[in-house]
Formats: C-alpha cells, structure tokens, sequence
C-alpha cells in the first residue's frame, strides 16, 4: 500500500477545530459535542448516493471539501461500497486537498468508513462479476463458503483485504472508525445466532489487531433493522449481546466505541421503543448504548426526502433543518449524518450549526 496520509483525529486537533468553527462564527459552541477525548460536530456529511460516474465524484469531492473547511462540520461518513469504491476516492481527494492548502489538518477530522459488502470497483473496466472473481476469489481473499446471501463477508481474508483497500482509496493511513456493515441484516438469520456470534468474534478479532497495528482507532456496528427491532422479532440483534464478544476478545479496553443506525420521524424506534437490555432492564438504543459506553451515530436523517415534510417546522428552520434538528436533538446522540451534494443543501444544512439542539425532552414529544 503507498503511504497515505499520517494521522488520526485527536483530543487537540478536533477541539482547535471546534474552538475555531465557534471563533469564526460558524457554529455555536453546543452544536460540537464530546466523544471519549474528541470533539465532534452533531452533524456530519455522509456519502451514500449518487451514480458511479465523475460527476458525482466532482460533487462528491466538492461537498466533502466545502464541508470539512467550513469550521462546522469535522465527521465525515463513507464506505468503500458506496458508488464501487469511488464515494471513498472522492472523500480522499477532498482531504488531501484540504490538508495540503491548510483548510483543516488530519488530527481535526473524525474519519468513517465501512466494510462487509462485496465492492467491485467501477473505475476499473471490469464487470462486476468477473471483478469478483478475479480480485478476490482469485487471489484467496475469499472463499465461497465465507460468502453470505450472494454479497456479504467478513472472514479475516476478506475484511483484510478490504481495509487495505479503504486506506488505499481513502489515502490514508488510519481510520478514526471502521465499521462493520450491517452484519447481522446480512447474516444473523442465514446462520442462526450461534454461528453469526462466531463470525463476529472472528471479525472483532481481527479489528482488534488492525487497532494494534494503527491501522485503525476503533470500530463499530452500521446497522439498519437490527438493532431497532423488537426483542422477538428475527434479525434482532442485542448491543449487550455484541459488546460483551468485543469484551471477550479485546478486554475491557476493546474498540467496540461506536453503532450507527436510522433515525427519522418515520423510524424513531432508537428514541422511543425500548428493545434493548442492559443489565436487565429495558432500553430504548439510545440509552442502551449510552449505559455500554458506545457512541451513537445516525443515518438517513431525511430517509432520502422521503420524509421531508413529515415534522411540522421549527421555528425559521426549513423541513430538511428540522428533521435534522430532530435526529441531532436526541438523547444520548452524538451526531446525524446527511448526505449533501448539491452547494445549496450544503449551505442550507451547515447553517444548523448555528442553532443549539432541542432539549432531548422536547424531541421525543415530535414524533
């Protein structure tokens, strides 16, 4: 792998990153919020859509630039699945450039990707089928029987060799928080429970190595059903459950820091249903995760304009400000991710960071 860029977000960097969003107007000092010893904006840019064409990388990298050089925004979402692997080359240029005219420095930025999902490069000519093939059950980083429902693995082959892809995309050396995408969705029901708990100790071990290694800071859960359904319901997974095989294999001090899920007025289970347990006692994800010392991030904040409209306004805010204003507000949240491409959703979404959050009370009385 060529050597990438040097550097992790850090205690110092996101908190000068912080203290000059605030210093400069952008951002009031509530909207940054503390993560263990970071510094993290309550939004951060996701990059989920768009065609696999330059276009959308250009759009993509423009964004992503804007966003980051801003002051108010230093939590950026990717995954090397995302448009076949170019949403994660678009993040990297945005960057380096950043970096390389002093816009933001790499300690400052909370860098997120994901890996789990089959991810045929579209840059490379290649179909996707034979891409598979040839990349990686031609080269062993892959075995038939590793593979889940025709599109997802995480044996230690494959996770390997996707994070050497990811840095290599992203051009770094390390990630902030690398994620494990939407594994059980993909393979808890499949498998059956025992035998999905054993891959997840498998891939959980192999993160912990890539932590060693600093090839990583820590990692996590992206989730989509699992962790909001109820207890009964197939597919339910129990963050209880996944912290305590984090434990097994990492100690107290594992890298099991953080899940990411929905959260929408259309799907507020992580605000309202109290599907999890810790310790016995019933909680809603949000403050399960709190009481496991997880952090939380959350997607789809606008389920793709699907719930525009779906809040009534608050205040002067546009419906797209209020329903991030709902998914930022939440109890026990650290930050909503928003895909933004298009320069005026880019304005229209930073000037959020002006505004306090709601009171989490208030909040849960919205939907």
């Amino acid at each position: 792998m060529d050597e990438g860029i040097r550097g992790v977000a850090s205690p110092a960097g996101t908190s000068a990153y912080a203290a000059r969003g605030v210093g400069i107007g952008v951002a009031c000092s509530e909207h940054f919020r503390r993560s263990g010893e970071l510094t993290l904006s309550s939004l951060g840019i996701g990059t989920y859509l768009g065609a696999a064409d330059a276009s959308t990388d250009e759009a993509v990298r423009s964004a992503t630039l804007r966003t980051l050089s801003s002051g108010a925004v230093n939590v950026v979402d990717t995954a090397i699945n995302y448009r076949g692997q170019r949403a994660e080359r678009s993040v990297g240029r945005a960057l380096a450039e950043g970096i390389r005219s002093g816009s933001f420095s790499r300690e400052g930025i909370f860098l997120s990707s994901k890996i789990g999902y089959l991810a045929p490069d579209s840059e490379s000519g290649v179909p996707p089928r034979q891409w598979v093939v040839e990349e990686l059950f031609g080269t062993g980083a892959l075995r038939p029987g590793e593979l889940v429902g025709g599109s997802h693995a995480m044996s230690v082959g494959y996770l390997r060799d996707q994070l050497a892809r990811t840095l290599k995309n992203l051009g770094v050396e390390t990630v902030d928080l690398l994620y494990l995408h939407n594994a059980a969705e993909s393979e808890l029901v499949e498998l059956g429970p025992k035998a999905f708990e054993g891959r997840l100790a498998e891939a959980f071990a192999f993160l912990e190595e890539a932590r060693r290694k600093g090839r990583i800071a820590a990692y996590g859960l992206a989730t989509w059903d699992s962790l909001r359904l109820g207890r009964q319901e197939e597919g339910y997974l129990s963050l209880e459950r996944a912290t305590e095989i984090a434990r097994e294999v990492g100690g107290e001090g594992h890298g099991l820091r953080f899940v990411q899920f929905p959260l929408n007025p259309n799907m507020p289970e992580a605000l309202l249903l109290k599907n999890q347990r810790v310790g016995g006692k019933a909680h809603t994800l949000l403050e399960a995760a709190a009481a496991l010392g997880v952090a939380t991030f959350s997607s789809a904040p606008l389920l793709q304009g699907e719930a525009i409209g779906q809040l009534p306004s608050a205040g002067a805010l546009t419906p797209a400000q209020t329903l991030l204003q709902f998914a930022r507000s939440a109890p026990h949240h650290l930050a909503a991710l928003v895909g933004q491409k298009d320069p005026r959703h880019v304005q229209e979404n930073l000037a959020l960071a002006l505004r306090p959050p709601e009171d989490p009370e208030v909040v849960r009385t919205w939907v």
